[in-house]
């Protein structure tokens, strides 16, 4: 797989601000007494069953949008840390979101029993990561791309401004 350049340092640094307010946020929903959906719940229910009657295929469950959320929270973690780490360490970002989301599991079960500690959140944030990467590489990729086909026609322009080319004449 090709490497995407490296963002300008006004781009690290807007990510790094995202970064930690992203950070703020996980940190209270994993360390929430109650799990974030307790309150909403029930009307989570009631919209899947509100939709299944309406053709939704019932495989679209509770859990799988649960599982889903978990793919969701965790594909800023991948963007962000391919584009904050070192150029060796970009590809790290899925087994970072894998470890760190096995510490989260832990903690919620040493320190909140009221918590269930799960395999498939880790599986589901470590998914997530690794969308999150997939997706500012081919960003950053896109990015150099066009420059690069920019660079060309402007090169191209300046060699051959429309001034110095000769009209045929007759």
């Amino acid at each position: 797989m090709p490497t995407a350049p490296l963002p300008s340092r006004r781009y690290r640094i807007v990510t790094s601000v995202l970064c930690a307010a992203w950070s703020a946020c996980v940190a209270v929903i994993v360390f929430r007494q109650a799990q974030v959906d307790s309150e909403a719940a029930g009307v989570l229910q009631r919209g899947l069953r509100f939709l299944h009657a309406r053709g939704l295929p019932t495989s679209i469950d509770y859990a799988f949008v649960e599982f889903t959320a978990n793919i969701v929270l965790f594909v800023p973690l991948g963007l962000f840390w391919f584009i904050l780490a070192p150029r060796g360490w970009r590809w790290h970002g899925p087994l970072v979101a894998f470890a760190l989301s096995v510490l989260i599991e832990l903690a919620q079960h040493v320190l909140l029993p009221q918590r269930v500690a799960s395999p498939y959140d880790v599986v589901a944030n470590g998914s997530g990561a690794l969308v999150g990467m997939l997706v500012a590489w081919g960003a950053l990729w896109w990015r150099e791309k066009g420059r690069r086909r920019q660079g060309h026609f402007r090169d191209a322009a300046v060699a051959h401004p429309p001034s110095s080319r000769r009209r045929p004449e007759g």
